[in-house]
């Protein structure tokens, strides 16, 4: 369904091959990173954040409900006790009833994505020592 892959040579940039998209990720300059691309929380909360405005206008395209601009905004933090919580915030620059932002919402939390990180989807790790030819 989807994948991705990464090769790192040193220091913390990574350079991500994702079909024939090339994407970058680092760590900030304040966790030793060059900043030169978004940090994985980042990178993740883009990926939710993509999802949802794309079933959004999927959804709303079907049903022909002008949303005008969607503007979705994330944030992940982790409390003292280490529980994660992501902060979904969504705005519509078109007017929209009450019904339909109610639903709206409701489709929101039926996103491909907002699926996956709820259930924790299993992840299955295999190490390999190979010989590699190192990135140009």
């Amino acid at each position: 369904m989807a994948s991705v892959h990464l090769q790192s040579a040193s220091g913390f940039v990574q350079q991500i091959q994702a079909r024939s998209h090339q994407l970058r990720a680092d760590e900030p300059l304040d966790n030793g990173g060059t900043d030169s691309g978004p940090a994985p929380y980042e990178l993740l909360l883009a990926g939710l954040a993509a999802c949802t405005s794309l079933t959004l206008r999927m959804y709303a395209d079907r049903k022909q409900w002008e949303l005008g601009l969607i503007d979705v905004r994330l944030r992940f933090s982790r409390d003292e006790q280490g529980q994660e919580k992501i902060d979904r915030t969504i705005a519509f620059s078109a007017p929209l009833s009450e019904a339909q932002i109610a639903r709206l919402a409701e489709i929101c939390e039926k996103t491909p994505v907002t699926k996956t990180i709820r259930k924790g989807t299993p992840i299955a790790t295999t190490m390999q020592q190979t010989k590699l030819d190192t990135p140009a």
